[in-house]
């Protein structure tokens, strides 16, 4: 047991530390992504250098991130260019007044509701007077629990409810929760939702395809500033062409793509995730280039419901996969 506390720990301390500073230079492109197997095309990507191939005037510098507010923050202040985030943040940023615009999609699926297995939880209706963490307060998979929770008359402690929420939790910090029993729930990305319940004898409450918007909901975004796209359209033209390679190679080659993230993981933190996780984990999602702008909307307008926004949303310019449709067409 202290053995997998102690990697949990590692995971932890390190997953919260970007892998890199980003760089003023004109002369480089720094990309943002997550350590995530959602975000596979982006890792696989970088680690089979499909982007260095295709942006070959630039230096590339690729930084990981805990979770999307720090990803926004390094976007506003010019830290990255260029990168692959959750629809949530993305959307809560340009709804703000943020410059941002969607050019493409990475995954769709990849959040799972799990429960501790002594937490008493084992349907929906069993949340009041228990707890759940995400990693960020009103991130993707935050909205996605609490509209299923609402649609069950249950409300969180933020809206004067009986549900405790604990939010901008690292997901690999919610298996030490867990471990130790400081919370009930958690609605996680992939594969840290499947690693809880394969290594820590988690409940599934809701699988992928049974949350919010499950199947067609992207649970990473591509995307970039406006001001980037205009200024330089062929490096994103560069970009998203190695973007589909990396997504065209996570299907036709899934064990090595699932070794590429299990290497990449190592590297950050001396441990690998079992392969009975990234196998698992790699059914309860869909890596794509297709974005659901639809689901998008309908994201926005739940998390407007759950008061996490103010103003009723309106999305119109968020959504540009012009320049993706394009390259898609050439093949």
């Amino acid at each position: 047991m202290m053995k997998k506390i102690f990697s949990v720990a590692i995971f932890a301390i390190l997953l919260g530390v970007l892998a890199a500073c980003g760089s003023d230079d004109s002369d480089t492109v720094s990309v943002g992504y997550f350590p995530n197997l959602d975000h596979a095309a982006a890792i696989v990507g970088k680690e089979k250098a499909f982007f260095e191939e295709e942006m070959t005037d630039k230096e590339l510098d690729f930084i990981n991130f805990p979770n999307g507010n720090d990803f926004i923050e390094a976007l506003d202040n010019g830290a990255i260019q260029l990168g692959y985030v959750g629809p949530g943040p993305a959307i809560n940023y340009f709804l703000a007044g943020g410059d941002i615009v969607v050019i493409g999609a990475a995954a769709n699926g990849a959040t799972l509701i799990v429960a501790r297995e002594d937490s008493g939880i084992e349907t929906l209706d069993d949340f009041a007077g228990k707890s759940f963490c995400t990693p960020g307060n009103g991130c993707t998979h935050n909205v996605q629990l609490e509209i299923m929770l609402q649609d069950r008359g249950l409300t969180t402690t933020r809206r004067g409810g009986e549900v405790d929420h604990q939010p901008r939790v690292n997901p690999a910090n919610m298996m030490i929760m867990f471990e130790q029993g400081e919370i009930d729930a958690a609605a996680a990305p992939e594969p840290w939702g499947t690693y809880l319940v394969e290594e820590f004898g988690a409940n599934v409450i809701a699988e992928w395809n049974e949350v919010f918007l499950g199947e067609e909901l992207a649970s990473v975004v591509v995307v970039t500033t406006p001001q980037f796209l205009e200024e330089n359209p062929e490096q994103v033209d560069q970009f998203l062409r190695a973007h589909k390679r990396a997504v065209d190679y996570t299907h036709e080659n899934t064990a090595d793509t699932l070794e590429t993230v299990n290497d990449l993981l190592y590297s950050l933190s001396q441990t690998r995730l079992p392969q009975s996780v990234l196998e698992n984990a790699w059914e309860r999602m869909v890596v794509t280039t297709e974005t659901h702008a639809d689901a998008l909307q309908a994201w926005a307008t739940a998390s407007y419901e759950l008061d996490f926004i103010n103003d009723e949303p309106d999305l119109d310019g968020f959504v540009d996969t012009s320049r993706l449709d394009k390259i898609l067409a050439e093949n």
